[in-house]
């Protein structure tokens, strides 16, 4: 049930996403107010402030190569998303203005008709070994999957943890590729399933473990033994229901609203030069999620674009439709691999934190978070295009940026983005004039 005049972070004892004025608080009583969301301590409230001592640069030196310093990106929080019956506030980090606001915006839009739901598969990931110079290919094919015990038992031999979590190599295909430019090839998969992990560690252990196997069994060579990132066995899943009035403008009615996204997104299912655009807008809200998190977005980005084109056809990873009652309904299905421990989740003091502000118990929940973080930045973006445009909204917030490259400190800041979208010149050269306006002015005062 949403409240709309309740300040406070709790309905009845319930987590409530909700919070009016958020964005006009200051980023202290921001903290405050998610930190009384989720009962996070003194230490997480630090931890997601960020700034001197977070990630130390020891620390940092511990997690990539060549540190030299670290490097810090704003994070906000995108609020009102409702998920699965569940409220839950948003860890976002990213630099591009009108993401946070997007997301939580049609968040708020999605409450109206009982916010989303979500599902995902079992977090199956493949791990392939690439076999050449085979003398029978064909042959080689059934030799090995007469193996396939042994070659599963020695992949498990190198993850026995994750075996006694219920996971571990399961299956293993063998694909034959008769002609590539180097000649005929034996792929072999190996079929495991990651449980809390994304997997990458374990899956290439495993390949480089049984690569000597295969080579014996088939009388070729291993070059290749690594995961692959089109993890389609690993999806997530997410809808929405959105009713007419909740779209409703002073100065468009909902159905046309409705009406105008429909035809957005049948530019993105027929046109791959919008479906660029179109699936670039759901990783907007996606990868801020998996940058807070500590997770690869390169491999959820490559995984993703995939998939898209997975029909031969570069086309839109969403559908967006009109249902009997005419409501807009919203579906996103996707590669989602993500873990909950292991990598940097478990290293980065501030991705922690953000784990335990989503309270996630799984890494398929947090893929299913993900996934409602990437339908709500498509349809914040949607319904922008098909009512007063991109750039109306998105340069409005943008303008603070323009003002603070412009060289402007504290109070000048807000007050010349708010003269700039006043007057709709939201460009660096006015936001200097203005500049010079202000400091002349208070100069002679």
């Amino acid at each position: 049930m949403q409240h709309e005049g309740l300040n406070t972070n709790t309905i009845m004892g319930n987590k409530n996403s909700r919070i009016q004025g958020f964005y006009q608080l200051d980023p202290q009583q921001r903290l405050e107010r998610v930190g009384a969301f989720d009962g996070l301590n003194t230490d997480d409230l630090h931890r997601l402030r960020g700034g001197q001592g977070v990630l130390s640069l020891e620390r940092a030196d511990k997690m990539i190569e060549n540190v030299v310093g670290t490097f810090e990106l704003p994070l906000g929080i995108a609020t009102n998303f409702q998920i699965n019956g569940h409220d839950k506030l948003i860890p976002m980090v990213v630099e591009e203005p009108s993401i946070v606001a997007g997301a939580s915006y049609a968040a708020r839009l999605a409450r109206a008709g009982g916010g989303f739901r979500t599902s995902s598969t079992a977090p199956i990931m493949i791990g392939q070994v690439q076999l050449v110079h085979v003398p029978a290919p064909s042959f080689a094919q059934q030799l090995i999957l007469e193996q396939k015990s042994r070659l599963l038992e020695r992949a498990n031999a190198q993850s026995r943890s994750l075996v006694q979590l219920g996971g571990g190599a399961q299956e293993l295909e063998v694909h034959l590729f008769a002609d590539s430019p180097m000649g005929a090839m034996l792929v072999v998969h190996l079929i495991v399933d990651c449980r809390d992990a994304m997997g990458a560690n374990a899956i290439n252990s495993m390949c480089e473990a049984i690569a000597p196997m295969l080579e014996e069994i088939t009388g070729g060579r291993a070059y290749l033994r690594i995961l692959s990132n089109l993890t389609d066995r690993r999806l997530a899943r997410a809808r929405v229901v959105v009713p007419p009035h909740a779209l409703k403008r002073e100065d468009m009615r909902g159905e046309d609203v409705i009406e105008g996204i429909l035809w957005a997104y049948a530019f993105a299912a027929v046109d791959p030069y919008r479906a660029t655009t179109h699936n670039k807008g759901i990783m907007n809200g996606i990868d801020p999620v998996l940058i807070a998190t500590g997770n690869d977005w390169r491999a959820v980005e490559a995984g993703a674009h995939a998939y898209a084109a997975r029909s031969g056809r570069y086309t839109s990873l969403s559908t967006w439709e009109r249902d009997a009652q005419g409501n807009l309904v919203g579906t996103l299905e996707l590669p989602l691999a993500v873990g909950i421990v292991g990598g940097a989740t478990k290293v980065h003091p501030a991705a922690q934190t953000a784990l335990k502000l989503l309270d996630v118990r799984s890494a398929n929940e947090l893929a299913e978070i993900c996934a409602c973080a990437g339908l709500a930045s498509n349809l914040a973006a949607l319904r922008a295009l098909a009512c007063e445009g991109i750039q109306q909204g998105h340069m409005g917030l943008h303008s603070r940026q323009i003002a603070l490259a412009a060289g402007a400190q504290e109070a000048e800041i807000d007050e010349i983005a708010r003269r700039m979208v006043a007057e709709r010149q939201i460009k660096p050269a006015r936001a200097a004039e203005l500049l010079a306006e202000m400091r002349q002015v208070a100069s002679v005062g």
